[in-house]
């Protein structure tokens, strides 16, 4: 703790400072119980550590605030099994600010843990973190100055003893004789604390530095989610970035997304409710299965065009897709669905992407790309397929496709046996394994996005830039055409086969450029495709055939973002915060899923703290029933999406939103 009224005039031992000396004394009790406990990892005199550079490759260095959470984290999980855990008890209180490198005294954990306190969660921690700073150095030894009769950097045993037994936090006669027969900073029946002070500091450092190795290299604690802070988990696996350039590639590079946290930290602030408003919603089960989307009777007749498309997920949870522009040159009655692209499945292996629920969102293009309008979103379903029908006039569309992010989201899995991508015959000569092939020739049918069997040079460039950042120009694809199986200037299926094993023989087998591929189109070192959804969009047209062509691939943000909230503001129900009317919560009841938007008329921003914790059977897209949330002036958010985590039985939607003050 930090004492925070100093005397005004500093005195030695025997001079009658009162409450002052009271408070110092308090301070030097607590930082001598934290050096010698033996719950904390700074007990620095029992065990130290030495400890050696991380193997992980080095970062971009973090901001002050970035590392401060870090810190916040790794204290906490060195106490908690995850960070959604809350703290139930004082002990449990203390024990967490210690290993956070604080010495909290009873005065200051009454101070957070009143009478009335049942638990506190990870966001309080941050706070009491932010308000009760570490101990510096010259704290401690100024603190130490005040006993010391004859300023020669030591305290005399029996002064030692007397006083932290009787004064301050007392300590007990154990405690002391603990302080007393630490060999490195006691000789001649003194206590050296300028040494103390010297090691208490450094192995505090060092202390920190192992609670935040042992973070970075479990990924199960560096994944999981805390607050309203996503901190970016470094890569799954020590391989690198980007694969090596093929032979077909030039040196030319594009920037394929432009991708970038905008999340807001929203711990710094005290937990005061200003107001409240709550929302409870009752579902029941199975009601997802509503059968509501019936094709037009004449569909038959209509023309028709096909694309498909994949969410990804990325390694910050962030979701990225494929997005398209549509051209309708006739007025026409149109029917467009989007359901989850079914891929042959190997018999035995789960296909969780089936189950992730896919929307699409069609705007218009008025007079120029940045001007759209929306028009509408497939509302409709029945099953996992979910679809719009209704007139569209003629001129330039574009749809984007959406998911919630409650079932795709990132997930820690024990790999048993990593698969076998590469073989040799008894020849030498090298081959792909059955299952890597199965696994290619799914993801061909995934970036065949026009489904003619075929590659063409823009397809295959989107499978460039997603799992190497670079393009194949004209120049480029002439060789490929040369040196791989193709047909009309498309590579074929085979060919595609035959340029993936060209990469395992210029790596002389060695399948760490593969397992880059694998891992950026969504699969884990089983061959399971668990981070990637495929998906499918099928467009009828009544008057004329529609043109659709995917031109970028993008995190699911901007325009969807603008898009979900105004369907929301238009279809949901409204409550306005009491006594803020430029405060209102936005809720739209779907059959499959709950959407919530927060929109902020006034002229400054709020933080409105989410609780969730009444809800029964739900899963919502943030990973916490518990987090807060930032909106800016004169604007609009996607505040959380909530699904059932069970379709099969009921599921109730109760959440209170607060405004902090």
């Amino acid at each position: 703790m930090v004492i925070k009224e100093r005397p005004r005039s500093v005195g030695r031992r025997g001079e009658d400072l009162g409450v002052c000396e009271e408070n110092w004394l308090r301070f030097l009790s607590c930082e001598l119980k934290m050096a010698i406990s033996p719950k904390s990892d700074a007990a620095f005199f029992i065990q130290k550590s030495v400890l050696s550079e991380s193997p992980r490759t080095k970062k971009c260095p973090l901001t002050e605030e970035e590392i401060f959470y870090k810190n916040c984290r790794a204290a906490y999980l060195t106490v908690f099994k995850s960070s959604l855990d809350n703290i139930i008890s004082k002990d449990q209180l203390y024990l967490a600010l210690q290993h956070a490198g604080r010495n909290p005294s009873k005065k200051i954990i009454n101070k957070y843990w009143t009478p009335q306190t049942a638990k506190l969660n990870f966001d309080d921690f941050c706070i009491i973190l932010r308000k009760e700073k570490p101990t510096s150095k010259a704290e401690l030894l100024e603190s130490f100055k005040q006993l010391d009769v004859n300023d020669d950097g030591s305290i005399l045993h029996t002064d030692l003893y007397k006083l932290l037994t009787k004064r301050g936090e007392k300590m007990t006669q154990e405690e002391v004789n603990a302080i007393i027969n630490l060999a490195d900073v006691n000789a001649d029946g003194r206590f050296d604390y300028m040494k103390f002070c010297k090691l208490y500091m450094t192995t505090n450092e060092q202390c920190l530095k192992t609670t935040l190795e042992k973070l970075e290299t479990d990924s199960k604690l560096r994944c999981q989610r805390f607050g309203s802070h996503i901190e970016v988990s470094p890569e799954r696996d020590p391989l690198p970035i980007t694969k090596s350039p093929r032979i077909i590639r030039k040196t030319d590079q594009e920037i394929f997304s432009s991708k970038g946290d905008t999340r807001s930290s929203l711990l710094t602030t005290t937990r005061k409710f200003k107001t409240s408003v709550s929302f409870t919603i009752t579902m029941s089960a199975n009601s997802n299965q509503n059968s509501k989307l019936t094709e037009p009777n004449s569909i038959k007749e209509w023309q028709f065009v096909q694309s498909k498309g994949c969410f990804f997920l990325e390694e910050d949870g962030e979701i990225i897709s494929h997005q398209y522009r549509m051209q309708v040159v006739q007025r026409s009655m149109v029917y467009l669905t989007i359901k989850p692209l079914n891929l042959c499945q190997v018999e035995g292996k789960p296909s969780p992407w089936l189950s992730v629920d896919t929307a699409l969102y069609i705007l218009k293009e008025n007079e120029s790309p940045a001007n759209l309008q929306l028009m509408c979103f497939t509302e409709l379903h029945s099953r996992e397929v979910f679809g719009w029908t209704g007139e569209l006039g003629p001129g330039i569309y574009w749809l984007i496709p959406s998911t919630t992010g409650c079932i795709l989201r990132k997930e820690i899995k024990t790999i048993a046996e990593e698969a076998q991508l590469v073989y040799r015959d008894e020849t030498g000569e090298l081959f792909l394994t059955k299952e890597f092939r199965s696994t290619l020739s799914d993801i061909f049918e995934v970036i065949d996005l026009d489904g003619n069997g075929l590659l063409s040079l823009e397809e295959y460039n989107f499978f460039e830039l997603r799992t190497s950042g670079e393009k194949c120009d004209e120049d480029a694809w002439a060789v490929c055409r040369e040196n791989f199986d193709t047909k009309k200037n498309e590579l074929t299926r085979q060919g595609f086969m035959d340029l993936n094993l060209m990469e395992a023989n210029d790596r002389d087998g060695d399948p760490r450029d593969l397992w880059v591929t694998l891992h950026s189109m969504g699969y884990n070192k089983a061959l399971e495709l668990t981070e990637a959804c495929p998906f499918v969009i099928d467009i009828y047209a009544d008057k004329c055939k529609p043109r659709i062509k995917a031109v970028y691939m993008e995190a699911c943000s901007g325009q969807l973002e603008k898009a979900i909230c105004k369907s929301v503001l238009s279809k949901g129900d409204a409550k306005i915060m009491d006594g803020y009317e430029n405060i209102i919560v936005h809720t739209y009841k779907h059959d499959t899923w709950i959407t919530s938007v927060i929109e902020n008329k006034s002229d400054n921003k709020v933080i409105i703290h989410v609780n969730n914790e009444l809800s029964k059977n739900c899963i919502n897209n943030r990973g916490l029933n518990i987090f807060a949330v930032e909106v800016a002036p004169k604007s609009t958010m996607v505040c959380q999406h909530v699904m059932p985590l069970n379709e099969r039985q009921e599921w109730i939607y109760y959440c209170v939103y607060s405004l902090i003050s």
